[in-house]
């Protein structure tokens, strides 16, 4: 279940109230008058199925009380009551399979910002990435994959094709394509010290390797993309949010910026393009499967609720 938070003006906390109370999957209706300073007014609080969220800030929206109050939502680990479970009861469809599209917009919006996090940990996964590269050591190409952040611009890209927030497309397309060249330009200086200082055996890198799979681009890559970032969308919009650990293991986008780098030093041009190439159809795979899921499953949403809008 999910807690709502509501801060409303008092003159609308009738209409609030009667609005959560006509609704499934509500439970738990908390009412603290005049307790909200800034902006002053009614607390409100309820707990909510996580399959009835949706609709019930929407609802709350089109009581404009995210411009007059404020509406916020948090997971609930634990809710033993008869109540709350009526509620889930009631509420119709499954927790898992529930989409709350603010929840999703604020998650993404947050993970496509380039900032300094962002950058350090795409940097450092680079980095890993070409120590794997020049020790042909696949273990390290997957902690790569591991530390790389990549995953939530692509996602923020996907959600703003699907609801043509064209802001969230911007912003997130901004923070990849400023943080991998700058991610693999550091690679590449490091690898270049690592050359002069004796670490880098420049002909190891010419025979075959364990790494090759990070530049050899073939249909099974942009199948592996495709299946990763719709594994992603769905991860990200339900429950199962663990399974994006998988989704991180499963590409070779971090482990190309850095294998393109290292071969970029090293003179080895034509594999240096081939991971640049390898980047470029991973990334593109996994925003075309992930709007590809999210569009189905807002269609599948709005066919089941009989042509409801979206806000948002």
């Amino acid at each position: 279940m999910l807690r709502l938070r509501v801060v409303c003006p008092p003159e609308k906390s009738d209409d609030l109230l009667a609005t959560l109370g006509k609704q499934p999957g509500t439970a738990h209706v908390l009412v603290h008058r005049g307790a909200a300073v800034t902006p002053s007014g009614d607390l409100i609080e309820a707990d909510v199925a996580r399959e009835a969220a949706d609709e019930i800030v929407d609802l709350l929206c089109g009581l404009d009380l995210d411009h007059t109050g404020g509406i916020t939502l948090e997971s609930i680990d634990t809710a033993l009551s008869d109540a709350a479970d009526r509620a889930e009861e009631e509420a119709p469809g499954e927790g898992a399979d529930a989409i709350v599209w603010q929840e999703l917009l604020g998650r993404t919006g947050e993970e496509s910002r380039l900032n300094v996090t962002f950058q350090a940990f795409l940097t450092i996964a680079c980095l890993l990435a070409s120590v794997g590269v020049v020790t042909d050591s696949p273990v390290t190409i997957v902690g790569a994959m591991v530390v790389g952040p990549e995953f939530g611009p692509l996602a923020a890209i996907a959600v703003g094709l699907v609801l043509r927030r064209w802001d969230l497309v911007r912003r997130a397309s901004l923070a990849l394509s400023v943080g991998f060249p700058l991610a693999m330009v550091v690679t590449a200086v490091v690898t270049w010290a690592s050359e002069l200082v004796g670490l880098l055996d420049v002909d190891a890198l010419g025979r075959g390797r364990a790494v090759d799979f990070v530049y050899q681009v073939g249909w099974y890559s942009l199948i592996v993309a495709l299946l990763a970032g719709a594994a992603g969308m769905l991860a990200m919009t339900s429950a199962k949010s663990a399974a994006l650990v998988g989704v991180f293991i499963s590409v070779t986008t971090v482990p190309a910026a850095g294998y393109a780098a290292v071969a970029a030093v090293t003179g080895d041009w034509t594999r240096s393009v081939l991971s640049v190439g390898q980047l470029v159809v991973n990334l593109l795979g996994i925003v075309v499967a992930a709007a590809a899921v999210l569009a189905l499953r807002r269609r599948s949403r709005r066919l089941g609720e009989h042509g409801r809008p979206l806000r948002g």
